[in-house]
């Protein structure tokens, strides 16, 4: 009987014993373990959704679900980018971001002179508008701008610049409700966006900065002077080669 009573208290001192060695339970390690896992699991779900995008379009943004709310209904069609007019193409990368060609999502010197004007310019590629629409939310918020800075390079590595061009035709806000050249097309001309006009391609491009209060339609004097820069902008960008990089 003290053997097995000895054997029995050596049992139970080997298990306390063990008890005594298990960590304690410590809440702020913990809380980072559950960022970090987070913050893993996110960065997976966006390279993924980067890659599935480069090939499937987006079937809805944060931008276009919150003007349906907001709104009741939008008006949207997705287009291929062959199905609009080169025209369009050329006047949103002349309006939006010259130099689409020649940069690899950032461009430095636009973003230079955005700072010097005490941020009453823009300075955003289209690159980054479209990380802002497809993946992000709008906002000038720093979390905002930190994971568009984060995320447009992934996006210019896999995505072609003409797949970048195409996506940001189809998810722009063109007007109060109107997302995408398709949409703006019909809205404000009529016709398919395959049979934009130059000059009416050039309008469309010149409400992008203030869809909801300019019109394509019924351009004020300011809209069609911008329109007419953008004009000669397009022209431009197509003879000194800088629209090679999304041509045909």
């Amino acid at each position: 009987m003290a053997k097995a009573a000895g054997r029995t208290s050596n049992k139970r001192g080997r298990k306390t014993a063990k008890a005594d060695k298990r960590k304690p339970f410590r809440p702020i390690r913990f809380v980072l373990f559950l960022l970090l896992r987070s913050a893993t699991v996110l960065v997976v779900l966006t390279l993924a959704l980067v890659l599935l995008f480069a090939a499937i379009n987006p079937p809805i943004t944060h931008t276009i679900w919150a003007e349906q709310r907001r709104l009741g209904a939008v008006e949207r069609d997705w287009v291929a980018i062959e199905q609009i007019a080169p025209v369009m193409a050329r006047s949103v990368v002349a309006a939006e971001d010259a130099n689409f060609c020649l940069h690899w999502g950032f461009d430095i010197e636009a973003i230079r002179a955005a700072l010097e004007a005490g941020g009453q310019r823009g300075g955003s590629t289209i690159s980054q508008q479209v990380v802002k629409n497809v993946f992000l939310w709008q906002g000038r918020s720093w979390i905002r701008k930190a994971l568009e800075a984060a995320i447009t390079p992934a996006v210019e590595a896999v995505w072609s610049k003409r797949r970048i061009v195409e996506v940001y035709l189809n998810v722009a806000e063109m007007g109060e409700g109107v997302f995408g050249v398709g949409a703006a097309a019909q809205e404000y001309f009529g016709v398919t966006p395959d049979k934009l006009s130059p000059q009416q391609a050039a309008r469309i491009a010149a409400v992008l900065p203030a869809p909801r209060s300019r019109s394509a339609a019924n351009p004020s004097a300011g809209v069609r002077r911008r329109a007419a820069s953008i004009a000669d902008g397009a022209a431009t960008i197509r003879a000194d080669g800088r629209a090679a990089c999304f041509e045909d």
